[in-house]
């Protein structure tokens, strides 16, 4: 647990200050997994439930809070450990996953939805040309 939520951390750490600035009233959370109950409350169905349907990561808006109360009840992002470790054994690969499960979610912060993020999602590795650029000589 204690490495994964680094990489949760450090792919916060890493986004561009005018980003981060605005994730002032977003909690990031790491949870084992969703509960059936979660679940349902997402909108699965219990047959998706039945067949391993599950979540990488949820975004929780804030819904019905003043501006006085952000602080106290902030948007809550939960990143889900055990799906991402299952679904993705090798250590590169998870790491990549979920930093994406991670910036997808804080996107859903800023109004984009799955469909907007879905050239994003198919990418396998969209921080390569990151890495690529980083190790280049300036």
């Amino acid at each position: 647990m204690k490495r994964f939520c680094a990489i949760v951390r450090e792919t916060v750490e890493r986004l561009p200050p005018v980003i981060r600035r605005h994730l002032k009233n977003v909690v990031i959370d790491v949870e084992e997994q969703p509960s059936e109950e979660f679940l349902r409350a997402a909108g699965f169905t219990d047959e998706e439930i039945a067949a391993g349907e599950t979540l990488y990561g949820y975004f929780q808006p804030l819904e019905g809070v003043s501006a006085a109360d952000m602080l106290e009840n902030p948007n809550r992002i939960i990143i889900f450990k055990r799906p991402l470790e299952e679904d993705y054994p090798d250590p590169e690969q998870l790491r990549i996953e979920i930093r994406k499960t991670v910036i997808h979610e804080i996107a859903h912060h800023f109004g984009w939805t799955d469909r907007d993020l879905e050239q994003f999602d198919n990418d396998p590795n969209p921080f390569a040309r990151d890495h690529k650029s980083s190790e280049e000589p300036h």
